[in-house]
């Protein structure tokens, strides 16, 4: 009998859980680059959150109110291992225990994601993911973290997004690590990150567990029909949607010419034969398109970004496409053949600006909006043959935005973080009914 389709919501350890200095955990580089003057909006501080550390019960309950049938959160990398390697700590893995335990009661599948940006310091001082020992050390920490759990958890995620994290926290300084790179250490940075997932899909797979790996995609256009923008688009396509998938799916990386990259450093003989065909499923996440332009003189990079016309956008700014989320799930397939494994959505949400009225409601129309055209995108998707096997929305309770802190709102649950208050919004309803009627 087939896997039901499943339903649920996302989540990440740093943005939600709090407890940073608590029962053995150690600091992450969101730890120090939060401290920075100026790098987090309003200096907005990732030390409480959302408390989910010490309410995570109350956030079962909601997730059982809910009615989803799994729930993707990740794991603390400084909370199981504080030093990145080495000792694990048994009072980090008792929180998970407790919280896997917790949701398997409820019925809910846990969906567990070991890394989603929160390395820890002593790894970073040591070279972070510009050291291929940080690889090394991924694998340890998630062969420990499913030795614990594993009995309990058949699918895991190794990385969340390690485009947006190459990218923002290591060519750009506006994510922690808060580093700016020269491309061939850049693309060094991607490099380790696909081997830690090829490593750390190799212990999962060793101890009968599935392997999946989550990444940002966009479906991009160019801006005109002109050859330059054509070539623009063509380079920010391989950077954003091929760069950390090809090595998995056809054990080479795109061409990277553009980026004036032949071999991609740091690749070692044997890499690419562990990263290749390491994954059991693909996790999509999608926010947005990408209308991509030819750069101008000495921009440094061989694309430009233009602006998508013709959508509302969300509170962040993002343009509103839910088409585009229908056209990148099958240009996956077509891209992608009999190489593409399932597919997962494994995050998609908008962040609107939410208040609770005085009768205690919280009405969010434009997010409801959002989420039947993206439910219906999949649905389009599924019906013209992609292989799609869940849809989780980002994110359950608003929570800490990275560089943006609390001023986005992408949660089916708004949150007082002065109180720690939580009232579902009209949107929690919305999914509940949604999820009723599927199954």
């Amino acid at each position: 009998m087939p896997s039901p389709f499943l339903w649920g919501v996302a989540s990440s350890a740093l943005q939600v859980e709090g407890a940073l200095t608590e029962d053995g955990r150690t600091p992450s580089i969101w730890d120090d680059f939060h401290r920075r003057p100026g790098a987090v909006r309003d200096g907005h501080s990732p030390a409480e959150a959302c408390d989910h550390y010490h309410r995570w019960a109350e956030d079962v309950e909601l997730l059982g109110r809910l009615g989803v049938n799994a729930y993707r959160f990740s794991v603390s990398w400084p909370r199981v291992v504080p030093r990145g390697r080495g000792p694990v700590n048994k009072s980090g893995v008792a929180f998970y225990d407790r919280l896997v335990d917790a949701l398997l009661e409820r019925g809910i599948e846990p969906v567990p994601t070991l890394f989603h940006w929160d390395l820890p310091v002593e790894l970073e001082e040591a070279g972070g993911w510009s050291a291929r020992e940080t690889a090394h050390a991924f694998a340890e920490y998630a062969a420990a973290t499913a030795d614990a759990l594993g009995d309990r958890v058949r699918r895991w995620i190794t990385l969340n997004e390690p485009v947006v994290h190459m990218a923002y926290g290591h060519a750009f300084g506006i994510h922690a690590p808060g580093r700016v790179l020269d491309v061939p250490d850049v693309l060094a940075v991607a490099h380790h990150q696909l081997l830690a997932h090829g490593l750390a899909a190799r212990e999962l797979r060793s101890r009968g567990l599935e392997a999946l790996l989550t990444n940002n995609y966009s479906p991009v256009e160019p801006a005109s029909d002109s050859p330059a923008d054509r070539a623009a688009a063509d380079a920010y396509d391989a950077l954003h949607n091929r760069l950390f998938t090809d090595p998995v799916l056809f054990g080479a990386y795109p061409d990277l010419s553009a980026f004036g990259a032949g071999e991609v450093p740091g690749a070692r003989e044997g890499d690419l034969e562990l990263i290749a065909g390491s994954v059991d499923g693909l996790g999509v996440n999608y926010y947005n398109p990408s209308r991509i332009a030819a750069p101008a003189e000495g921009s440094g990079l061989p694309f430009d970004f233009a602006e998508v016309t013709g959508a509302p956008t969300t509170a962040f700014g993002w343009p509103v496409a839910p088409e585009g989320l229908e056209r990148l799930l099958l240009l996956l397939g077509e891209r992608y053949g009999d190489a593409l494994p399932p597919l997962y959505v494994t995050e998609n949400g908008c962040s609107q600006t939410d208040a609770v009225t005085p009768e205690g409601r919280v009405h969010d129309p434009e997010r409801i909006a959002y989420l039947e055209g993206h439910v219906a995108a999949v649905d389009r998707a599924r019906e013209r043959g992609a292989d799609v096997r869940g849809y989780f929305v980002w994110t359950l309770t608003d929570n800490f935005e990275w560089a943006e802190g609390y001023h986005q709102r992408f949660g089916l649950v708004y949150v007082d973080h002065t109180t720690q208050r939580r009232v579902p919004k009209d949107s929690f309803d919305w999914y509940r009914g949604l999820i009723a009627a599927r199954r």
